[in-house]
């Protein structure tokens, strides 16, 4: 009896079982799967394919790929232009926001309105905006003079490249204004005011009393950023589709091509758990600049 007591299971455990069950059937079994199918050339046509075990071909594969690195290369490309885009205009708005006297809780409200849109309703907006024919913005610039025929911002590869970019800035710059504008009304006012008495100007107050201080807010923003553009889908899915050409192809719809267009899901996986890498190598760097930026303060604070 002593011994059954004691391989008898505790309480916790078994409140716990049924999250455990649930979590290994929708997360660990397939992750293992994917894993596994990332080793063989599966093809969603030929599902005996999965049982022929390859080793590490795909991910050699993978490495002499020029299709994938010219998406790897336009990936980071995208995500240096937009989280520094979204970095600066973010602490624009924090601090414009942070200096309002009277409606800061509505202005507040109203920066956080584009993080309320799914990007793919973000995608559809912005490629109705983009349109060459009945885009607002070229009958914008139309009816202002500046251009006399329509521009094909869809069309040609590298402006579609740009109206991705300004997709993704105006749904997620609101992220980093948010952010800083916590590190702004966080942030004690002795400092400032000491700046002051000694005659700095405002750069100099704000380069070397105020930013060190959110530095650390817009790292996390970057953080959190990264990982949503080293896997940006549905924007470019909804925009461009990866065209023209293919010519403005992420990693993911790379990815998502290869998978379910050419039902090459073996070589799919290993791109994902290689871009997965990539990702965990982005945030790993900040989250180093991160725990650099809070010794900093913690030395001159």
């Amino acid at each position: 009896m002593g011994a059954l007591k004691r391989l008898r299971p505790s309480t916790p455990f078994l409140l716990l079982l049924p999250a455990i069950v649930v979590l290994a059937a929708v997360v660990v079994v397939p992750l293992l799967l994917s894993f596994y199918s990332s080793f063989t050339p599966f093809r969603l046509t030929q599902p005996a394919s999965l049982f022929n075990f390859v080793g590490f071909r795909n991910y050699g594969r993978i490495l002499t790929d020029v299709e994938f690195w010219t998406a790897f290369g336009r990936t980071v490309l995208l995500l240096t232009v937009a989280l520094n885009a979204e970095m600066l205009l973010g602490l624009g708005l924090a601090m414009l926001v942070e200096k309002a006297t009277a409606g800061q809780r509505l202005l507040r409200t109203i920066m956080m309105f584009p993080m309320m849109f799914s990007p793919i309703l973000v995608g559809f907006q912005f490629k109705f905006m983009f349109n060459d024919n009945i885009g607002l913005i070229n009958n914008a610039l139309q009816s202002l003079g500046l251009t006399d025929q329509a521009i094909p911002w869809l069309i040609d590869g590298t402006l579609a490249f740009w109206a991705i970019v300004v997709a993704e800035v105006w749904s997620s710059t609101s992220i980093f204004a948010i952010l800083i504008l916590a590190g702004l009304l966080a942030m004690p006012k002795e400092p400032i005011e000491a700046a002051r008495v000694d005659g700095c100007t405002p750069w100099q107050t704000f380069r070397y009393v105020t930013w060190p201080f959110v530095m650390p807010f817009a790292y996390i923003a970057m953080t959190i950023r990264s990982l949503d553009v080293a896997r940006a889908y549905d924007i470019v899915k909804i925009m461009t589709d990866g065209g023209p050409a293919k010519r403005t192809e992420l990693l993911w719809t790379l990815i998502s091509r290869t998978a379910y267009a050419d039902a090459r899901m073996g070589l799919a996986n290993a791109m994902a758990y290689f871009a997965i890498v990539l990702s965990i190598l982005f945030t790993v760097y900040f989250f180093r600049k991160l725990a650099a930026a809070r010794t900093q303060i913690g030395a001159e604070w």
